[in-house]
């Protein structure tokens, strides 16, 4: 009733001088024959609540075709629609309609070019990476092969350059996947363990050389989560600590599962992050406090970490004492065993 009413408002002036017309008349009727005028009350009455009952009738009809005309016109902006609606309007709001509909033709044509541009930008960006990963892996493969001739200061070296090299690259291209107009992930049943120690070997040379000392007490449980995802989650969190490490730096992993969720939790006892700072570390750009160890920092990892964890539908728990340490707290969701379940999501409709 109330969406009627807001449809046929436009028209109250009309309606209410329409309405005055008639009870004028019926004055002029009542002055001129009062004995006639008792006699054709109720016909006048009910004459004019059925008049008025029809016109609105008629009204919010219009109003509703014309509704749908317009949304119409909205979603698909071609000629065919844009008649449509000009057939339906006044004659006074056709130009406009035309109007209306050629900006939209317009913004549409150029949404379509952009869309074309990203989805360049995001082929152009995969090769890229890609590409870089073949000197990449050469790098690597020489380090495994000439470790033992090469001193060990140069070797330490080019193990740091190769991991930030493989940490750039691989922050590349999961903020193209994040962005991308397609996302896709495998869930599956992963063991959590295997997957911290998987990240732990890739940054081991980074590791050995801040000289941490690493206490892991992680058991054997599967967590329902995209392995690729998952392995970027948790090297964001474990080069950070590597990053923001102090003087006798330590690494401490845990696991607790609970009735609504398990917890997988790492913490440092590095720099940490200033209180203020701490409800904005998953921010684009947030660098925090600018000091000696933050001036290389780009704001990035902490976002993209974020941004992933909510794409596979976990939480992120930040705690920190500044100068004491840093931890951060990942929440699994508890998923029955079931076999590897592939999702897709198409943006900016929506994610799954």
């Amino acid at each position: 009733m109330k969406q009627n009413l807001n449809r046929i408002q436009s028209y109250f002036p009309w309606l209410i001088l329409l309405l005055g017309v008639n009870a004028f008349a019926a004055l002029l009727l009542w002055i001129a024959d009062a004995r006639a005028f008792s006699s054709m009350a109720a016909v006048l009455l009910l004459f004019t609540l059925l008049f008025f009952s029809s016109l609105c009738t008629i009204l919010v009809r219009l109003e509703r075709r014309i509704e749908q005309m317009f949304l119409s016109l909205l979603q698909n902006p071609d000629a065919y629609h844009e008649e449509l609606l000009q057939k339906a309007a006044a004659p006074s709001r056709r130009a406009s309609v035309h109007r209306l509909a050629e900006n939209l033709r317009d913004r549409q044509d150029a949404c379509t070019k952009l869309q074309m541009q990203l989805h360049d930008y995001e082929e152009y960006v995969e090769s890229w990476a890609h590409e870089t990963k073949i000197p990449l892996s050469l790098l690597t493969l020489f380090l495994d092969n000439r470790r033992e001739e090469l001193p060990a200061a140069a070797v330490q070296r080019l193990d740091y350059i190769r991991n930030r090299m493989q940490e750039s690259i691989d922050q590349m291209l999961f903020y193209a996947r994040l962005k991308s107009t397609r996302k896709d992930y495998l869930l599956e049943h992963l063991s959590i363990r295997s997957c911290v120690e998987e990240v732990l070997e890739d940054y081991r040379p980074l590791l050995e050389e801040k000289g941490f000392r690493i206490h892991s007490d992680l058991p054997e449980t599967a967590v329902c989560s995209d392995r690729r995802g998952l392995h970027f989650l948790l090297s964001q969190i474990i080069s950070n600590a590597i990053k923001y490490s102090g003087t006798d730096p330590r690494l401490s992993l845990a696991f607790s599962a609970g009735n609504n969720c398990c917890i997988l939790s790492i913490r440092d006892n590095g720099t940490g992050v200033r209180p203020c700072d701490l409800p904005y570390i998953f921010e684009k750009g947030f660098t925090g406090d600018p000091g000696r160890d933050r001036k290389q920092a780009t704001g990035m990892g902490l976002y993209l970490a974020h941004a992933m964890a909510e794409d596979l539908n976990l939480t992120l728990q930040a705690r920190s004492r500044w100068k004491c340490g840093f931890e951060m707290q990942i929440l699994f969701p508890v998923v029955k065993e079931t076999s590897p379940r592939r999702i897709s999501s198409l943006q900016p409709d929506g994610k799954t």
